[in-house]
């Protein structure tokens, strides 16, 4: 009996279509090719999905990798259609976080199934999507698919904070490669779920704006056995404190309201009642004070800036001459960058703390979502989940939409697999995500590229 049970504990993993164990095949290939920033190589990887590509029957004329700089390849595909309509861009990224071996309990960039679990660098973020839209794209050959506009996949390097020769290169270089009446983005959106149940499909419409700060203290520094008061350390370290302590005023716009709107008839509880209370007034006190607890539900009600890198001092037996720390800020999109400038250096409340932007930051306008494209996700969404409700959500990170956006494509962020709200681990120790999640995100991507390409 205790066989019999096992058995059938495992069969739902194992009972998998011929287009889940491509897609799956696919996935292993990619976790198995280190495509980090430091030792990886983005252009394997790009090779290794052209070589796909080039064995199901495209033209090598329709297959295009792009390679900057060696080791950061781009991979362009583009499966033609009727002309009817212009065409639609797909977007993931190759390249993902460093992960060291010493920090994790098995080797990242092998391929590893466990207890109803995909794991290895990349399994969420996002080489699990990247192998979701491969997999569609070789089914729409094998089965002859004819869209009435032309569909393009972009898999790319960079995004994950190396130099700029990823979909920032691509549109200024290629953009005729990649040019599109609207893009969807795989690298943002996707399902939630909470206590082992699916509660709703997010669909990015916006997103918050990088832009870190330095943070310098300079001092004429001096021997250590004759300390004076002035010390750069103490000078950052109590501009940091008061910094630690502040939180940006709470500011709404439509996408956060609607998330919260919605939010309040998904959850129970005093969450729901929280959200509620927030769309009706967002002002507050307690609600805010419950919310800002969360850190999903803080980052979206404000802008956010957090010390993220320190350094100071030259030798252990001198005064340090110089200190200086990495601010990093997600602004709401309608925030102005010199306004969250001018409110750290009030709540640093120093002189002699410096500030100053590391690099200008990408401004991304927000338009609306398109009403088509919202329904083809919601019908796409309701034929595998019945009843999961859409909820427009402002992705808290950047991705590389905000390249395509600012070039004048609109990009949506949609994606098919369900992460547990409460086992976030992209960009973590041991990423993961449910095999289930994984086989129907296969479904629902082939589901949504057809549907939107016709």
């Amino acid at each position: 009996m205790r066989f019999l049970a096992a058995v059938l504990a495992i069969l739902p993993l194992c009972a998998q279509s011929p287009d889940q164990k491509l897609a799956r095949e696919i996935f292993q290939q990619l976790i198995e090719i280190n495509t980090t920033d430091s030792s990886g190589d983005n252009t394997r990887a790009a090779e290794a999905m052209a070589a796909r590509f080039r064995a199901a029957g495209w033209a090598e004329s329709d297959i295009h990798v792009l390679t900057p700089v060696p080791r950061k390849g781009n991979l362009v595909v583009r499966l033609h259609g009727t002309g009817a309509a212009r065409p639609i861009l797909f977007l993931g990224h190759l390249d993902v976080v460093e992960a060291l071996r010493s920090d994790w309990p098995f080797d990242p960039f092998v391929f590893r199934q466990q207890d109803g679990y995909f794991y290895g660098r990349g399994t969420s973020d996002m080489k699990g999507d990247d192998a979701t839209l491969v997999a569609a794209f070789l089914r729409m050959k094998r089965e002859n698919f004819h869209p009435a506009r032309d569909l393009i996949l972009a898999l790319t390097a960079d995004e994950e904070g190396g130099t700029a020769n990823g979909a920032d290169w691509l549109v200024q270089r290629h953009r005729d490669l990649i040019d599109a009446q609207f893009c969807v983005n795989t690298d943002a959106g996707g399902g939630h779920i909470k206590n082992g149940k699916h509660i709703y499909m997010a669909m990015q419409a916006a997103e918050k704006v990088f832009l870190s700060f330095k943070l310098e203290v300079t001092n004429n520094g001096g021997h250590s056995s004759l300390p004076t008061r002035d010390n750069a350390i103490y000078h950052l370290a109590d501009g940091l404190s008061r910094l630690a302590k502040f939180d940006f005023p709470v500011h709404f716009f439509d996408v956060t309201r609607a998330a919260f709107e919605r939010g309040a008839n998904i959850y129970g509880g005093q969450l729901g009642t929280d959200l509620k209370t927030m769309v009706q007034n967002p002002n507050d006190a307690a609600a805010i004070a419950r919310l800002s607890a969360i850190p999903l539900y803080n980052a979206q009600m404000r802008t956010t800036c957090v010390a993220t890198m320190l350094s100071a001092g030259h030798a252990e037996n001198a005064l340090p001459q110089l200190a200086t720390a990495t601010v990093n800020c997600r602004l709401l999109p309608v925030d102005k960058a010199a306004d969250i400038k001018r409110t750290l250096e009030q709540v640093l409340a120093d002189p002699k703390i410096a500030v100053t932007e590391m690099r200008e930051p990408v401004i991304t306008p927000y338009t609306p979502i398109d009403p088509n494209v919202m329904a083809a996700v919601t019908a796409s969404t309701n034929k595998l989940w019945p009843g999961i409700p859409i909820v427009p959500a402002m992705d808290t990170g950047a991705s590389d939409g905000i390249f395509l956006i600012r070039a004048g494509i609109p990009t949506y962020g949609v994606n098919g697999i369900f992460n547990d709200e409460d086992d976030y681990r992209a960009h973590g120790r041991s990423e993961r995500i449910l095999v289930k999640s994984f086989d129907d995100a296969v479904d629902f991507i082939y589901d949504l590229v057809t549907r939107l390409a016709n």
